[in-house]
């Protein structure tokens, strides 16, 4: 093979990999999950999906649990507030402590398999983890 051949296979597989980069990072406006798996807007997206709808409702009913404990003047522990659909809504240390993935300090709907995820809430009532 001679010089200009060698360039010219090169120039070709940059192309080809610069298009690929191009068409993995297309979607900028869209939704992404943070670090505590709540989803955020990435970019300027049409439309909100359905999934992340359901989330939104899921932590406006744990903020509103949370909030209606607090105004009956339940003192807030580390404790299960109780459940929302298919998630139990409890109460965790920031930082998280060894204590708060100890299964007995868990809500016992989730331990006994009642729900399969869960809202983590600080004593302030933040969101701190979704799973």
């Amino acid at each position: 093979m001679d010089d200009w051949t060698i360039v010219g296979i090169i120039l070709i597989v940059l192309v080809v990999t610069a298009g690929g980069l191009m068409i993995l990072r297309w979607d900028e406006d869209g939704w992404i999950q943070d670090s505590r798996g709540v989803w955020i807007k990435h970019g300027q997206p049409s439309k909100i999906p359905e999934y992340v709808l359901e989330q939104r409702e899921l932590i406006d009913s744990a903020l509103r649990l949370y909030s209606d404990l607090i105004l009956a003047g339940t003192e807030i522990n580390s404790q299960c507030l109780g459940v929302i659909g298919d998630y139990a809504v409890d109460i965790v240390h920031v930082p998280r402590s060894e204590g708060d993935d100890l299964v007995e300090n868990q809500c016992s709907a989730f331990r006994n398999g009642e729900v399969s995820h869960f809202i983590e809430m600080d004593k302030k009532g933040n969101i701190v983890r979704v799973v």
